[in-house]
């Protein structure tokens, strides 16, 4: 094994979305957020698994993300959170995709270049991100709804902390902008869907919780990472290793060097805090992450073996992002390109 070997779980993948489902409960359909080319595990090899599992609508980032997916899925809705976008009519036509209107140039851009095509709307309910505001909503919700959306959703700020009172104010919002509307409507991602069926409406669209990631703890793992074992090395007493020697040996100490590293995705702030583990036995990281390799103690194994499981069933994607100071979705989306990738 010349390069680190990445492996999916697809099947998982299709475990945690039919949990999610049985969340959601009857009425409400569950949608799958595939976005950033599935968290950086390939759209084109999670959607087939998503619409076998059972999946019907998909949420993407941008049209060109969109106009990509397409063939994997059939003729499954595809939305699109940024919306209508100049330049994206060409994409949003010959796709079929759906767009979340977002502001009140949305609108008139669509309308204007795609009348008659399916669009949904998207608002703001306190994140202050993307979507229409309470005044923006109210003068256009008689002519957007007469059009015939084919959803109307917002999204939660603080969906990750149940308690959070951001979450009851959102929902009131929504349903204040809402209710009494004869059209589906989605305020739930992966957090959401956690909190509630208050929360559920009629579709919820788990993204981080399909791939393994927090919220959803009870998530069957996805992601499996195993970096091959250069070489290793006897460094003696006072000796350091690595890049401004951050890591002085104590005594004498086996290192073994990995091929991976933060071109790979493996952020190098992890240095400090990141295990990597020979099967159960975690093995400390020895100096700083570089750019194509990693330095480990493995001075407490008996026999170093050819490889070196950094992610897996021990230390998950959040486990992981813990010990470089971020969350789980940006060690998922920066998985790099120089893994071997098998699927199964």
């Amino acid at each position: 094994m010349g390069a680190g070997q990445l492996t999916i779980d697809l099947e998982a993948i299709a475990a945690n979305w039919a949990a999610l489902d049985a969340m959601s409960g009857a009425g409400t359909e569950t949608a799958a957020v595939i976005k950033a080319d599935a968290y950086g595990l390939s759209a084109a090899k999670v959607g087939p698994r998503m619409v076998a599992a059972g999946v019907q609508s998909f949420f993407v980032a941008t049209a060109g993300e969109g106009r990509a997916l397409r063939p994997h899925v059939g003729d499954a809705d595809i939305y699109v959170f940024s919306g209508h976008m100049e330049g994206d009519r060409t994409a949003l036509e010959s796709a079929g995709l759906i767009p979340l209107l977002n502001s009140p140039e949305q609108v008139t851009r669509h309308f204007s270049t795609l009348a008659g095509h399916p669009f949904g709307v998207q608002l703001d309910t306190g994140m202050n991100r993307l979507g229409m505001e309470a005044g923006d909503w109210h003068a256009l919700s008689s002519e957007l709804m007469s059009a015939g959306p084919r959803l109307v959703m917002s999204h939660l700020a603080c969906a990750d902390e149940p308690e959070h009172p951001m979450n009851a104010t959102q929902l009131r919002n929504f349903r204040e902008m809402t209710d009494g509307i004869a059209h589906r409507r989605s305020l739930a991602a992966t957090g959401g869907t956690l909190l509630g069926p208050e929360y559920h409406f009629e579709m919820t669209r788990p993204g981080i919780g399909l791939y393994g990631g927090a919220p959803f703890t009870q998530a069957t793992p996805v992601a499996r990472l195993d970096l091959p074992v250069i070489q290793t090395r006897i460094v003696r007493p006072f000796e350091t290793v690595g890049y401004g020697n951050t890591w002085q040996a104590n005594v004498e100490s086996c290192i073994a060097t990995v091929a991976a590293g933060y071109a790979d995705g493996l952020i190098r702030a992890m240095g400090p805090k990141a295990k990597l583990f020979a099967g159960d036995t975690p093995c400390p990281v020895a100096g700083r992450v570089s750019m194509d390799l990693i330095t480990v103690d493995v001075t407490h194994l008996a026999e170093v073996p050819d490889h070196l499981t950094i992610l897996g069933p021990l230390q998950g994607v959040d486990a992981l992002a813990d010990a470089a100071g971020t969350i789980g979705y940006e060690i998922l989306t920066s998985l790099g390109t120089r893994y071997e990738r098998q699927y199964r």
